[in-house]
């Protein structure tokens, strides 16, 4: 009888994918002796199905997969089936995520707002909840965190503020976990692999030093890989990066801020439907006195450029094109978009000619 196994993809290396089991199997084997034991097996290490490679199927961490012909003893299998995604995040690439947990510290590196502001519209525009932890509490007085929380409460965030040196916070964090796909992200040296390390023991993430040069950590992260939590869920550590690139359309950046959308779900709306929220815009219900005005407008600034960017490269590609010359190199050389532009073929010219002397003979 062909089993129906399923699970969640936890990690992809070349062309293996492991993949944790909804449920576990028991299997009987006998060891060298002779003598019978029982084998449980929980994940298997799989390959992807000829059909799937053929139509392009793509398998990424995070997948709900269905697997075929489980060698339990070798503990391999085959995936034939992805199952329909909810969500897709493109950096880092992991499918079905409920949450991004936004890791900061409050010192050592000291937390900057302008990149806390960064990441969390970064955050925001994958339409995934944002929850926001700020760690190193133990390095900082009660005026400083509460300063800090009165100040993003008003950003429309309620931080969780944890130590991973004093354990402070943690229960309350790894309940908010415990169901779902977490993604941790944040600038390295924030304490994102010792805070993954308690939450999940035993499991030894690298972890990196604060670099004293730079004021920020050393990237520890080196692939994306789903671990499981121990009261439920899973917790995918990412490769660290230091600025996130924002890839919004000018007209969806305001609803990465909680801010604005608050603005525009009160009921009121801006005089034109197509307001950017500018200065100079009339009538704007979402432009004034709130705190990250400021990075919105730079980043509006950011989003128009790149979209005018991304439309001129596009018109190059479309006028020119690229062939390689007698010495081996690429260059570029314009599009012959009109047949008038090419040239006739013999054919064409002996026909043409023969229809001159006819044309002569006649007349």
């Amino acid at each position: 009888m062909m089993l129906d196994l399923t699970g969640t993809v936890l990690a992809v290396q070349a062309n293996f994918y492991r993949v944790m089991l909804d449920h576990y199997f028991s299997i009987e084997l006998l060891d060298e002796f002779g003598q019978t034991y029982t084998h449980t097996v929980y994940e298997l290490l799989c390959t992807r199905r000829a059909r799937l490679k053929k139509i392009g199927q793509q398998i990424c961490v995070g997948d709900r997969v269905t697997v075929e012909e489980p060698d339990w003893q070798g503990g391999r299998g085959a995936i034939s089936e992805v199952s329909p995604r909810r969500n897709l995040l493109d950096r880092p690439m992991v499918a079905n995520v409920d949450r991004i947990l936004l890791v900061f510290s409050l010192a050592e590196p000291t937390l900057d707002p302008h990149q806390l502001s960064r990441f969390l519209v970064k955050a925001e525009s994958t339409e995934v909840d944002v929850l926001l932890c700020l760690n190193k509490r133990d390095l900082v007085d009660d005026l400083t965190w509460q300063g800090w929380r009165d100040r993003l409460n008003a950003w429309g965030y309620d931080p969780i503020a944890i130590s991973t040196y004093t354990h402070q916070g943690l229960d309350d964090l790894a309940r908010h976990l415990q169901t779902g796909v977490t993604v941790a992200a944040g600038m390295s040296g924030v304490g994102k692999s010792s805070l993954i390390n308690l939450l999940i023991p035993n499991l030894q993430v690298r972890v990196g030093e604060v670099s004293q040069r730079l004021g920020h950590g050393k990237h520890t992260t080196r692939h994306v890989e789903l671990f499981t939590l121990p009261a439920g869920g899973y917790l995918a550590d990412t490769p660290g990066f230091m600025q996130p690139n924002l890839i919004n359309t000018p007209q969806d950046l305001a609803s990465c801020f909680p801010e604005a959308r608050q603005r525009l779900e009160a009921g009121t709306l801006c005089h034109f439907h197509n307001c950017l929220h500018r200065r100079d815009e009339p009538d704007c219900v979402v432009r004034g006195d709130w705190e990250r005005y400021e990075h919105y407008l730079a980043y509006l600034d950011e989003a128009i450029a790149s979209q005018q960017k991304q439309k001129n490269t596009a018109s190059v590609d479309a006028a020119t094109k690229v062939k390689d010359s007698t010495e081996g190199k690429q260059q570029q050389e314009p599009r012959l978009l009109k047949k008038r532009y090419r040239r006739e073929s013999r054919r064409s010219e002996h026909q043409n000619l023969n229809s001159d002397l006819e044309d002569e003979d006649e007349a």
